[in-house]
């Protein structure tokens, strides 16, 4: 849209002070339109009142989903308010009719299959990057000579992660066999060998400064609740009051990873800090409330409360919440406790997933006599 469409007749460019520079850019794995403009409450309160919009402190801008009815949103908006510069914006590469009619099946078969949300957006925005690499090719004439290509020239190229490389394995070989009915032979796609990283584990001083260090009752509440039980954030932030069993002692988990329920046992302490939050807050829907009523705390806020718990304790590594549930599990394992046990309660699949917490377990490692202290 040029400048002078976006001014009505009567306004100047002399009248107009203000700027806004627009770029495109991914954050947080998704991408969005970033406006950049210098301190201005007007210009704040109008990038404030587009729905979906948010501000990132990292990028100290407003930023919202990048669309094409978001791009004509911010020039209704602020058209009389400031001159947009659109120079740095990219042109967004659409795909042909055909092939988005087919991601838009293969989205609906993930769905009817009871993928997760996080999954489906995964694979579709793989698949979207690979057709888009094929611009000028239908899709019916893609074979493996051009996924291997597509591996070298663009993931590799571009020095992209090992995951990212098999998310996007694994979204071509499903697409193709369930959209175009057709198997991708697996074996001549090059896959990344599998990295064997050791999980990140806290000692149990680090573990109790970071649970100590929220004043905040709700804060310390749900950080102690997902060490204390080994949970996953999103099963944190899905449980209801009515999962806490308190005659049993257990935590229910419904529908958490691959769909499955399980119960986790619930500590007495942890009973009876949860007793202390439930008569403070009295939750509703969800046992850690949004600030709406009824709705779930986000995930967002979860790690910022773990951020001011870091710097509160001192504590300078890069911790993550689902670090707390591997301490989790490797303190268990170093206090005794049956591998078996401790993969039900995590709800892993394969043994093999738990068997990684053997080898950062110093229980065993420690009785070990260096050979130094002979000399």
């Amino acid at each position: 849209m040029k400048v002078t469409e976006m001014l009505s007749p009567e306004i100047c460019f002399s009248e107009i002070k203000k700027k806004i520079i627009l770029k495109q850019i991914k954050h947080r794995k998704e991408l969005v339109l970033l406006l950049h403009f210098p301190i201005d409450e007007e210009l704040k309160q109008l990038a404030k009142s587009i729905q979906g919009s948010k501000f990132s402190f990292t990028h100290k801008a407003w930023y919202l989903p990048y669309s094409e009815e978001n791009l004509k949103l911010i020039h209704t908006v602020f058209e009389t308010k400031a001159i947009i510069d659109s120079s740095l914006l990219k042109k967004e590469i659409v795909l042909p009719i055909v092939t988005q009619h087919k991601i838009a099946e293969f989205k609906l078969w993930l769905a009817s299959k009871r993928y997760s949300d996080n999954t489906i957006k995964t694979y579709i925005e793989a698949i979207r990057t690979f057709f888009k690499f094929y611009l000028d090719k239908p899709v019916e004439q893609i074979t493996n000579t051009d996924i291997i290509r597509f591996n070298n020239e663009y993931i590799l190229a571009k020095n992209y992660s090992a995951s990212f490389q098999n998310q996007i394995v694994n979204a071509i070989k499903l697409f193709f066999k369930t959209v175009e009915n057709y198997k991708i032979d697996v074996d001549l796609i090059h896959r990344p060998r599998r990295e064997k990283l050791l999980p990140n584990v806290l000692s149990k001083e680090e573990v109790k400064n970071i649970l100590n260090a929220p004043s905040n009752l709700k804060h310390r509440t749900m950080l102690s609740l997902i060490y204390s039980c080994g949970l996953r954030c999103g099963e944190l932030l899905a449980l209801q009051p009515h999962h806490i069993d308190s005659k049993r002692n257990i935590v229910l988990l419904k529908n958490s990873k691959g769909k499955k329920d399980r119960i986790v046992p619930l500590s007495t302490k942890i009973l009876e800090l949860l007793r202390e939050y439930y008569k403070v807050y009295k939750p509703i829907t969800y046992l850690f409330e949004g600030q709406k009523t009824g709705t779930p705390y986000s995930d967002k806020s979860l790690q910022s409360v773990l951020k001011q718990a870091l710097h509160k304790a001192r504590i300078k590594k890069p911790v993550t919440l689902h670090w707390l549930r591997h301490s989790y599990a490797t303190h268990l394992l170093e206090s005794g406790t049956d591998l078996r046990y401790i993969q039900e309660l995590l709800g892993h699949n394969s043994s093999k997933t738990t068997e990684i917490y053997t080898h950062v377990s110093t229980k065993s490692i420690q009785q070990i006599k260096s050979p130094f202290d002979d000399l």
